[in-house]
């Protein structure tokens, strides 16, 4: 579903990614490890065309975004979804009016009845019926993070891409972001991609690891082979984490 060949990205004098070669296949999670500053926003960043490449392609469901205009690329990004780091909810609107904004801005089409539909249908998809008149201000930050993610799929994306998904989160409500990430690909059968530095939400919920370090992945393997990497680098980020697990 997304494949990266040889990406390269400088800003100014300091070369971010130094050729990433990175393949998400459909229906899976791949999630994309690696230290603060280590060019994991910018890769992302580039699987949804918010950056273009100074050098190599990314392959969007067939398509090489990297060569396409603007109108071709606004096309391109109604097959993502986005969940935000931290939620990205308007505090100003109800959590009903948050997940029907897509459909207002995107679907003309739609009247107000089917709009109501599909909002009431993604919001009990992600385990909150009944909430559509609260405000995020009234939501716990799990449940700000599950009506991020009824926002995300409400226009029926093919990919969902997640920002640091568990950052600032308490334990209990890290598992549960993890349990909607897994609920979320069975029940849609859609491509996630993950960053995080949390290894042990992405030891639950990837089918692949992808492990970045100074603007290369050096390790890109299912969890239980990185588990057992012989890298050095992969080897200390995990020994951080279960050493101490």
């Amino acid at each position: 579903m997304i494949e990266v060949r040889g990406l390269r990205k400088s800003f100014g004098a300091h070369e971010v990614l130094k050729g990433i070669d990175l393949r998400c296949m459909p229906g899976t999670t791949t999630v994309i490890l690696g230290g603060s500053g280590s060019g994991k926003s910018v890769l992302m960043k580039h699987m949804i065309g918010l950056l273009r490449p100074d050098a190599g392609q990314v392959i969007v469901d067939g398509q090489d975004i990297s060569r396409l205009d603007g109108r071709e690329l606004n096309a391109v990004r109604r097959k993502f979804g986005m969940v935000f780091q931290m939620a990205a909810l308007f505090d100003s609107m109800t959590v009903f009016d948050n997940v029907a904004f897509p459909l207002r801005e995107h679907r003309k089409d739609l009247s107000e009845a089917q709009i109501r539909r599909i909002v009431e249908e993604k919001l009990g998809l992600v385990g909150l019926r009944g909430v559509g008149e609260k405000f995020p201000a009234e939501l716990s930050g799990g449940m700000r993070k599950r009506v991020g993610l009824a926002r995300a799929v409400v226009l029926d994306p093919k990919i969902v891409l997640y920002d640091e998904p568990t950052t600032g989160l308490d334990p209990i409500t890290t598992d549960n972001v993890d349990q909607m990430i897994l609920d979320a690909k069975r029940a849609l059968g859609v491509t996630s991609v993950v960053i995080s530095h949390d290894i042990g939400s992405a030891f639950k919920v990837a089918d692949q690891l992808a492990f970045l370090y100074e603007g290369r992945i050096v390790e890109c393997a299912p969890p239980a082979e990185v588990r057992h990497s012989t890298h050095p680098q992969v080897r200390e980020f995990l020994q951080m984490w279960f050493g101490r697990n």
